[in-house]
Formats: structure tokens, sequence, C-alpha cells
């Protein structure tokens, strides 16, 4: 008993005066993506759309909402280096929510928060946890809700190892995808794990897609058509609270028709318009 404390407390004072070494997280599995053809390999929309998507579709579609980068590693800390796209501020948003990364660890089959990388402008580094044991751990890392991330590096201890995952958790087979505005991209979590599409790949343990686009959500049929490209479990469509009733009208039916075409038997989920706490007072 005495010789395992001693050697753990000499592992511990090993790993505790290791250096830091970063490692390419182009080199893990990626979730969350409906596409690979993407213009850079953190963002949503294939490359095809550059020119054919309106502005702010195109430009939200770089954004990294809902995608995580899945690793395992027996480091006793975890650090990450990044650079976002924009460098995002808003007002009613957190910049850990907007820009920066969200660490999860997998625990008897459930995935258990770990640590947030909080940014400090468009490059940052940050120390998202530390003082663990040395032990194998599989972990799932989300990016950015409202801004794009440009390039990423994991940190670890210099004698440590890090790889793939070595469980197929989230289940990647038959993906959920979701299509929305900006309460489905993320707007306004304190930071990316509490986006509730990144809450249900967790609690589902199954990979859903983000494809919400704040306040563009408004039914255009190129989305439907990259939504139909998925081989999903389901399709959820939460476009309402950005589509006016004309363009549910002229296009709802058509964006339906695009999935169900290509998925016959595919359940299709819509979501009502939520009631909005101000509409009590704002007529």
């Amino acid at each position: 008993m005495k010789t395992n404390f001693f050697l753990l407390c000499l592992l511990l004072a090993i790993s505790a005066n290791a250096q830091i070494v970063y490692h390419d997280a182009s080199a893990f599995p990626l979730l969350g993506k409906a596409t690979e053809t993407t213009l850079t390999r953190y963002e949503r929309l294939p490359d095809s759309l550059r020119n054919i998507s309106r502005k702010p579709l195109w430009e939200l579609g770089r954004n990294s909402a809902g995608l995580a980068v899945r690793f395992r590693s027996n480091s006793t800390r975890i650090a990450a280096k990044w650079e976002v796209l924009l460098n995002r501020n808003m007002n009613h948003m957190t910049p850990t929510g907007i820009k920066g990364l969200d660490l999860y660890c997998l625990q008897d089959g459930k995935w258990l928060f770990a640590g947030s990388g909080r940014p400090q402008g468009k490059v940052n580094e940050a120390t998202i946890v530390k003082d663990m044991l040395p032990e194998e751990r599989e972990y799932l890392l989300f990016l950015s809700l409202y801004d794009g991330v440009t390039s990423l590096s994991i940190g670890i201890d210099s004698l440590s190892q890090i790889s793939g995952s070595a469980t197929e958790l989230p289940v990647r087979k038959k993906p959920v995808v979701f299509y929305g505005t900006s309460i489905l991209q993320g707007g306004c979590a304190s930071r990316p794990g509490m986006a509730h599409t990144n809450i249900l790949e967790r609690w589902l343990n199954r990979e859903c897609i983000n494809l919400g686009f704040s306040g563009n959500a408004l039914l255009d049929l190129e989305i439907a058509h990259v939504m139909a490209g998925v081989d999903a479990s389901v399709f959820v469509l939460d476009f309402v609270p950005n589509a006016g009733v004309e363009q549910i009208k002229e296009r709802a039916g058509a964006f339906y028709s695009i999935i169900r075409s290509k998925h016959p038997d595919t359940p299709v989920l819509f979501v009502e318009d939520p009631i909005f706490t101000h509409s009590r007072f704002n007529r």
C-alpha cells in the first residue's frame, strides 16, 4: 500500500514538472459536420455554397457551433491553443460561449464537465483542467458557438500520450440533424457545452449536427440539400422563430420535400414557435 502511494506521488511530481506539448487537433476525429467539403476544417457549410448562399447565412456557417473534437489521453492536464476567425464580442453573451472551448470527460458511460478554455482574444491559450491522476480518459472538446475556430491544438504533459478515441461514443452512425435559429446555434449559452444540441449529444450519446443560423433560419433550400445528404436518424426543423408567414408558405413545403425525397422513412420533427417572455408586455 505504501509502495503504491509512493509511486503515485512520484508520478504526480514528474507530471507536474513536465512541459506541455501541443498536438494539432486535425489528427483527431471531429464530430458535428454535415459535410466534409468545407472551406476549412472547423466550419459547417460546403464550400460550394460560398457564392450561392446569402452572405449572412454563409458567414454564420463559418461559426463552429456543434463541432467537437474527440480524443483520449493519460495526461494530468489538458490545455489548448486556438485562434478564432472574427474575435466577436456581444453584449448579451459570454466570451466563453462565443469563442471559447468546453471539455467533457467520459465516466461510466456519461459525459462529465471537466473545464472550459476561456478566450483572451483572437489568439488564445488556456489550461482547461490540471492536477489529475495520470489515467487514460476519453474526452470531448466542444468548439466555439458564435465564432469560427481557424486553428486548434491540444496540449498534454510531455511524458503523456494522446490518441483518437478508443470507444465509439457518442455514436456517430445515424446522427441527429438540427436546423434552426440563434436558439439552436447556441445563443446565449454561457459556454459551448451548454448549447442544447451539445447537451442532447451527451445525454443521447449520439452525434448531433447543428445547422443553427442566428436570425437566418429562413428556409433557404440549399440548407435542405445539405441536410438531405446526411444519413440521419431524425431531422429536427426549428425555423419558426425566424421565418415569417410568407416565407413559410412559400418555402416550407419545398424544404421538407427535399429532405423527404431522399429519406422517405426518417422521422422529421417540426418544432413550434416559442412563447417569448417579453411578449406579454411588448405588443
